[in-house]
């Protein structure tokens, strides 16, 4: 009579952690292959709803394909066309932003020698090996550069090839993933494939959404403080806010840098850093939460863990890939009962109720200047006796 031996949760953890070792040393080694697959497949089931509407229009499915990446590659290729148009007026003017930093860096310096006591002739030097160095590594930073721009191109078609194939072939892929998995799995199997597909179309479409949004009060918040290259700036600082947390200040610094170079007044630089971080935590806290939604709910620790290992291991790419991956996850690990608190590990389930409060404080101004409630009100914000000691 043959006895099942049960594992121990230290073995299991240990198989569990030599895995993600493993899937780490094979997307650290292979991320120039992987990385244009993975784009291509998020943009695949981005273009999923476009591809099915032309089919249902009677369109052949590889025709409906095609036009769906076309309208992809349109899309980018305008954005990428906008973005270059408001950088040529910023490119032509960097010579006099230069001079104006120039004028707060010698003001900087006079600052140092009087408080930190470093005289002009050591700064001088400073700078100057600064400039050596700059200078001898220019060549190779500007042939970096060419490569890099070589490597996107060559990037976005394969991306291109990419989505277009998986387009074509979903079927077939949908069919080998059921034939891998025992046929007790396929609830379950069904289940992730439909709740991914849904995490990654909701968060592209509302990061997208999200961002135009951003883009748009930036610019407007730039415009209104007479800062120049406005809707560059803004615009710039939208995309950089996809990263998480860290992109906004990043962002900030940049068009903080920018107008010092334009303008000497310090109040146009609080006006922007305090705009700036108003719009970011109305987009945080509202626009972020109603336009993705609450399926990609990752508590902020392991958003900042994903980004930082995403970015160390395949660079910038990492970055933007990694709060999706990190939803795709915890999806995957809340349907496998042994994965289940790597799940908790991940989301966030803390109550959000910020709206909540704000009734409540509304709740007792009306009371103080005796003006009736609504019972339909307070129906549609009740307060338990946790939240009255908040």
């Amino acid at each position: 009579m043959s006895t099942v031996e049960k594992v121990s949760y230290a073995q299991k953890l240990s198989y569990q952690l030599l895995m993600i070792l493993l899937i780490g040393i094979l997307i650290y080694l292979g991320h120039g292959v992987l990385v244009p697959i993975y784009f291509s497949i998020l943009l695949s089931i981005l273009l999923l709803p476009v591809a099915d509407l032309l089919e249902k229009c009677y369109l052949p499915s590889t025709l409906a394909n095609l036009i769906a990446v076309l309208l992809a590659l349109t899309v980018i290729a305008a954005i990428v066309y906008f973005i270059s148009s408001q950088m040529i007026g910023f490119l032509n003017d960097i010579s006099a932003i230069k001079e104006h930093l120039a004028e707060h860096i010698s003001s900087l310096g006079k600052w140092l020698e009087q408080t930190v006591h470093i005289s002009s002739a050591q700064q001088e030097i400073l700078i100057e090996n600064a400039k050596e160095e700059v200078r001898h590594s220019g060549g190779q930073y500007i042939g970096e550069t060419f490569l890099t721009v070589s490597q996107i191109v060559v990037f976005i078609i394969l991306v291109a090839i990419y989505s277009f194939l998986i387009l074509c072939y979903r079927h077939l892929i949908k069919r080998f993933l059921f034939a891998v998995f025992d046929s007790q799995h396929k609830e379950s199997l069904e289940y992730v494939l439909v709740e991914s597909k849904h995490i990654i179309q909701k968060y592209m479409t509302g990061l997208l959404i999200e961002m135009a949004i951003v883009a748009t009060c930036n610019s407007a918040l730039l415009l209104i403080i007479g800062v120049e290259y406005a809707i560059f700036l803004g615009v710039f600082a939208a995309v950089l806010n996809i990263v998480p947390y860290v992109g906004l200040f990043i962002g900030v610094g940049f068009t903080v840098l920018v107008t010092m170079g334009n303008s000497s007044g310090i109040h146009e630089i609080i006006w922007i850093i305090v705009g700036m971080e108003v719009i970011h935590f109305l987009d945080a806290n509202f626009l972020m939460t109603k336009i993705v939604g609450s399926k990609v709910k990752i508590n902020a620790l392991m958003t900042i863990v994903g980004v930082v290992i995403g970015g160390t291991m395949i660079g910038l790419p990492g970055v933007f890939l990694a709060l999706p991956t990190i939803a795709v996850l915890n999806v995957i690990f809340a349907q496998i009962d042994a994965l289940k608190p790597w799940s908790i590990l991940l989301r966030d389930d803390r109550e959000s109720i910020p709206q909540k409060r704000i009734l409540l404080h509304i709740q007792k101004i009306r009371r103080k200047i005796k003006t009736p409630i609504s019972v339909k009100e307070v129906n549609k914000a009740p307060v338990s006796k946790d939240e009255r000691l908040i």
